[in-house]
């Protein structure tokens, strides 16, 4: 297999045994990235300089004798609304073209401590409001399985890079499936952590109650190595919970034996795509050959989480996004003849159509008249799929549905029909609104060659359960396709 398609756990063996450096690494993924990024698009910023002087650092370091640590000297692509200290961090907005952040996030310090090398910025939707990646101010990230395809989004970049070799794995964000639907859509591993568990100081808020850091990764042990390192408490984050983070490798145990599985018939769309859904039966038949013991179940409050998502998510976007106006930082019309004419003029010009939709959607919800009709609604019936979540966590372990109701969609399909591509996430959306922890494994290709993903759900603060769930099955099902771009 290419270099550039190796997990970061093999390559870490290879280090250590001295078979390869980290600057070969590195000359892979960039010579892969030239081979195949000017049809994907999935960055919008490469650091290449930057990473090579980076390799040859980390390659000193191993030679020293030092401990070769979980990715010491592996590339991975960090999506552009995680800040980046002194290389520009624009959102796929051009609000935010040129800002330069002062500071790393959290998540990015933390990978610094481990020497990590930052291929660049992957692109995405902008300031994360998609589902498939076609709201970039950038353009549009293409699937690499089909290029006439979207990769899913928000973190359709992060996703896309890390399938087609570009980056062995990459940090996105989730707020209502970003890390989950993409890596359905584009054949690998994406987990949302607990709410509160990664740190969000240094990411661009969407809605600060759902917003969540995570990996995409090739398989799954990639996945709890890269959680051991963005977990845990961080005092700038008033939303970062304290508590102990253990070693979530030791949860890669091959048995599920005895494990509770819940299916739950409200993520079982009506309309779903029926090969993804033959693919979920697949594994759900797969996970009861192995001894898990699996029941359909009912949560009735999920009927209505799309709902609520879309005045919840919407109402904190428009509070998170008034702080860009022209004054501060970001895109400033230099025309304007008064105040209010240079806000009007800059958030215009410089947000896009969607990010504009949900601005006006969420002001509206928040506004005098429709506060109480709307918004407190949609919190008190948040409630309720937090507390049916809770019953249902009571009786299983984890619960299993499809990620996404569809494989990738053609370009262009969706984008002139908002509701229909806000239905790409109405089986992610519940677990950010109830903050639980989830992970999409692909669960194989469909006749059409594209793949689909199984979404597994645990309860809050028990990845231990869903790694095990999804280390188990990833291991029996056994999908090991390339795109073949």
């Amino acid at each position: 297999m290419e270099t550039y398609y190796l997990t970061a756990h093999r390559l870490k063996d290879k280090l250590i045994k001295k078979e390869i450096s980290s600057v070969e690494i590195t000359e892979s993924i960039y010579g892969r990235i030239e081979e195949v990024e000017e049809k994907l698009n999935s960055f919008i910023r490469l650091k290449k300089e930057d990473a090579l002087a980076r390799a040859e650092k980390a390659d000193s370091f191993i030679a020293s004798g030092a401990a070769v640590k979980d990715f010491t000297g592996i590339p991975v692509a960090i999506k552009d609304n995680i800040c980046t200290k002194k290389v520009t961090t624009t959102c796929a907005s051009k609000i935010l073209e040129n800002y330069v952040p002062v500071y790393n996030a959290t998540v990015v310090d933390r990978l610094e401590k481990y020497n990590y090398i930052m291929v660049g910025k992957a692109n995405m939707d902008e300031f994360a409001m998609g589902s498939s990646n076609e709201n970039s101010y950038f353009g549009p990230v293409k699937n690499p399985w089909d290029i006439t395809r979207v990769p899913g989004g928000s973190s359709g970049g992060p996703a896309a890079s890390v399938a087609a070799g570009e980056a062995v794995c990459a940090l996105g964000s989730d707020t209502g499936g970003s890390i989950r639907q993409p890596a359905s859509l584009c054949g690998v591993v994406g987990f949302k952590p607990t709410y509160g568990l990664v740190s969000r100081y240094g990411l661009v808020a969407f809605a600060s109650s759902l917003d969540q850091i995570g990996p995409l990764t090739r398989d799954v042990e990639d996945c709890a190595a890269m959680l051991n390192v963005i977990c845990g408490h961080d005092e700038n984050d008033s939303t970062s919970i304290k508590t102990e983070v253990p070693d979530y490798k030791k949860f890669l145990v091959p048995d599920i034996k005895g494990l509770k599985i819940g299916v739950p018939e409200e993520l079982m769309v009506e309309g779903i795509d029926s090969e993804v859904k033959d693919k979920v039966l697949e594994v759900i038949k797969l996970a009861q050959d192995m001894g898990a013991k699996v029941e359909e179940i009912s949560i009735p409050s999920l009927k209505y989480a799309l709902s609520v998502y879309y005045i919840i998510a919407p109402s904190e976007a428009s509070s998170n996004l008034s702080r860009f106006d022209g004054v501060r930082y970001g895109y400033r019309n230099m025309e304007a003849k008064t105040l209010r004419q240079m806000y009007r003029k800059s958030r215009a010009e410089g947000f896009g159509e969607e990010v504009k939709r949900r601005i006006m959607i969420g002001t509206y919800c928040l506004s005098a008249g429709y506060y109480d009709a709307y918004y407190e609604k949609a919190r008190r019936v948040r409630t309720l799929i937090i507390n049916d979540f809770r019953k249902a966590f009571s009786k299983f372990d984890v619960l299993l549905s499809p990620t996404s109701p569809t494989t990738a969609f053609k370009i262009g399909e969706k984008i002139d029909d908002p509701l229909t591509m806000y239905l790409s996430d109405i089986c992610t959306i519940p677990v950010n609104l109830a903050g639980l922890p989830a992970v999409s494994i692909p669960a194989g290709l469909s006749s059409g060659r594209l793949p689909v993903g199984v979404q597994i759900i645990g309860n809050i603060l028990r990845e231990d359960n869903v790694l095990r769930a999804a280390y188990s099955l990833e291991k029996a099902i056994g999908f090991k396709e390339k795109p073949g771009i």
